[in-house]
Order: C-alpha cells, then structure tokens, then sequence
C-alpha cells in the first residue's frame, strides 16, 4: 500500500497543489487496480468450473476416440529404435505434442527472422536489431544462442525499411521467452509493442502485449491459466521457454501463451506498424533474473488452405518447425497440422504427398536425409492423428528445391518448409 504523509503548510500553494492532485491520482490508480484484480480472480474461478466440467466431457469422449484412432506415440514408434531415434539418427519422438487445439497458424512469407545465428558472437549486440534504449547481448544457454537483458532494454528489427509501416494487413508475431525460475518479482515482465518505437511511432505504444510468466494482457484484455491465483503473476515455477503467438487479421487480433489462446480482439483500434520489444530491466541476482527471448519470427498471412489445394494444387507451410538438424517436431507445429487434419477430415477426396525441404546450410546429403525424414514424421502424425494411410505419402527434397535466396535468415526460413501437394 502507499502512504502519504504529508502537510500543505510545509509547501508553496502550487507544490500543496501538485501533492494534492498527486495524492488523488494514487488513491485512483490503487482503487481501479483492486478493481482490476478482483474482476480477473472472479473470472479465473469461473473459467476453473468451466474447465472441470469440459474437462469431464472431453474424458468421456476420449474413451471413444481412442477406439477409433491409433496411438500417437505408438504408431510413431513404429519408425524408431528404443532411443526415439531412427535408422539415420535423427531424433523422432514426439510424446510432448499435445497441443491438439491449437489453432495457430503462422504467416505464409517470412518477413523478418532471428534465431538467433550461432555465427553470433558471444556478448555482442544482436546484430538482426536495433537498440531503442536500454542494452541487449548475445549469450549461449543450454547449447543454444538467445538475446539476454541484463539490465533492460528494448530493441526494434534492424530493417531497411523501418522507417515506413512495414507490417501488411495479416500478419504473425512469433518468439520464445524465458523468465528466471523462482522469481516473483514484479519486473517479470516482457511488452511486444505493434510500432517501430524507434523509427516509426505512428502504431503508438499503447498497442501493446504484455507477457508475464502465466499469463498476458493487453489494454483491458487479459487472460492467466486455471489454477494461478494462488501465485504471484510474476512468479515463474520452472524457468522454462515459452512460446508467445500473435496472429492479427485486417483489424482482429489475437494472442497465445503456448498452446492457450488467452486474448481475441475483434477491433483493434490501431493500426499496427512495426514491433518493439523491450524487457524489464529488474535483474537483483544477476544472470539468475536475466529474462531472455529467441526464434523471433514475423511472417505476411495468405490465403485460406483450402483455396490454396485448389488453385495450386498444393499447400506451402513454413510454420512446421522442428528441432535444429533433427527430425523432431516442435510444439508450435501442431497449428498447420491440426488446420491440415480438420481440411482432410472435411474433404475425404483429398490425398496429399507431404514434401520436405530445407535451405542449402551443411551437408547436402544430411539435408536430403533430413527432409525425407521429417516429411515422414508429419504423416505418421496424421495418421496418428486418424487419416487414412491411403491418403498419404511422404518424399524429401533437401535443399535442390528452393523458393526464396539462401543469402537472409528470411530467405532461409522460407526455403524450410513442408507442402502438401495434391495426388
């Protein structure tokens, strides 16, 4: 609570003034954010008793489902060793794949993309962007390279093109964050703003999506998981990646904590123009509070992937990702997967070969290994999934097929895709 504690007598009229309107604007801002508290405990309990009683339901369905479908994981072991790998080494387990109604789907082009490289070197500004304030760095963890704030920071994509609006009418948002386990301080907090902060404002910051480790908000819009009242909204129980989506639509948006959708808007009322993302600056115990973010990716939206078979006769999707150099799914790629499964199921005259491809980085021959590979890991997993066998096939491409320059992260991030290509 904050206290003030104070007598006109000791200040001029206008500093007596300034303190009483400060005053007042304390006790508001304190009131509307009890207000604001109380409003989302109230709907957190309502949305657990409405989880209970779906959750009832979708058990009962379960018992017939599993009736009519394989095993996920039993079928696709049927392609592995005991150690979850194939004949070739490459890892295709895929247990942890439960995100079966995620309805996320990223954009057809990659307009921007950041893992970041493993050519970055180490303690250094992230070269992809742009420093708007605050300080960034590059930093291995786990084996993998990812941007660090040590003290705070925001950073804008570094474009030739900044300047203007470069976001088109459907676009995605995609990146993983990482908040310190155990923290529960209240700079647990990552903001992605829709303007180029920097460069171009005309977006404006109160466009903005705050994440938290359970949860996000935008403007009045918020959303938190079943069962995380009982914790601070800052506290991160496991310090692990998660995985942030936004999808906005010619005025709607939308946004995703992992596989849950936690804020829909029908209208936003600004224009989005460019993105800005900046970190809390709180880090009391050095790298142990240190926030982090990686796989950022903003992608151009397209058509629907039904008129996309049928004008094309294929469907091109870069939005199925796997583990760097492996063949192994990663959780996000159940959005195409699950739009591909529901178009099957829908149009049980369609037939696709499921075709990998990746960009010309290493070995050729691993590269055509790997596609073949992955390609039979997404139609073991609709087959799992329940499609028919007879409905698909699968072939490898490698890297002698692509569709944009192996030159940019973008071009690169284009030319790794799966299509489905009509038979």
């Amino acid at each position: 609570m904050i206290v003030f504690g104070f007598t006109a007598g000791n200040f001029s009229p206008a500093q007596a003034q300034f303190l009483r309107r400060l005053k007042e604007h304390a006790k508001k801002k304190i009131k509307r954010e009890a207000e604001r508290r109380s409003e989302r405990r109230i709907d957190r309990g309502i949305d657990k008793t409405y989880d209970k009683i779906e959750e009832k339901i979708d058990n009962a369905g379960k018992k017939k489902k599993n009736n009519e479908q394989p095993n996920a994981e039993a079928h696709e072991g049927n392609s592995s060793d005991n150690n979850g790998k194939s004949e070739s080494g490459l890892q295709t387990g895929q247990s942890n794949l439960q995100w079966d109604r995620y309805d996320f789907v990223p954009g057809d082009v990659v307009i921007f993309e950041d893992g970041p490289s493993g050519d970055e070197e180490i303690g250094e500004f992230p070269s992809r962007w742009d420093l708007y304030k605050g300080n960034a760095e590059i930093v291995e963890l786990n084996g993998q390279t990812a941007i660090v704030f040590p003290h705070g920071g925001s950073i804008v994509p570094y474009l030739k093109n900044s300047k203007k609006d470069y976001l088109p009418e459907v676009f995605t948002i995609e990146l993983d964050v990482r908040f310190p386990k155990g923290s529960s301080s209240s700079g647990n907090r990552i903001w992605i703003s829709l303007a180029d902060l920097k460069n171009n404002r005309t977006g404006g910051k109160e466009a903005e999506l705050e994440i938290t480790p359970h949860g996000l908000e935008f403007g009045e819009s918020s959303g938190d998981y079943p069962g995380t009242e009982n914790r601070p909204w800052a506290y991160e129980k496991t310090g692990d990646w998660h995985h942030i989506s936004i999808a906005y639509t010619r005025g709607k948006f939308k946004a995703y904590f992992d596989d849950t959708r936690l804020i829909n808007i029908p209208h936003l009322e600004v224009n989005p123009t460019g993105i800005t993302i900046t970190v809390d600056g709180y880090a009391a115990d050095k790298d142990k509070d240190f926030k982090y973010i990686r796989n950022v990716r903003i992608a151009k939206g397209g058509v629907k992937y039904y008129k996309r078979v049928m004008t094309d006769g294929k469907i091109i999707i870069n939005g199925i990702k796997f583990d760097v150099n492996k063949a192994t799914l990663r959780p996000e790629s159940m959005g195409p997967i699950n739009k591909i499964y529901r178009l099957m199921k829908k149009n049980p005259d369609l037939r696709f070969s499921i075709e990998g491809h990746t960009d010309s980085d290493g070995d050729a021959g691993f590269n055509q290994k790997l596609s073949e590979r992955r390609a039979k890991v997404v139609m073991n997993k609709l087959i799992a999934m329940g499609i028919d066998p007879s409905r698909l096939k699968y072939k490898g491409w490698g890297e002698s097929k692509p569709i944009d320059t192996n030159n940019t992260p973008e071009g690169k991030a284009n030319n790794r895709r799966v299509e489905f290509v009509k038979f």
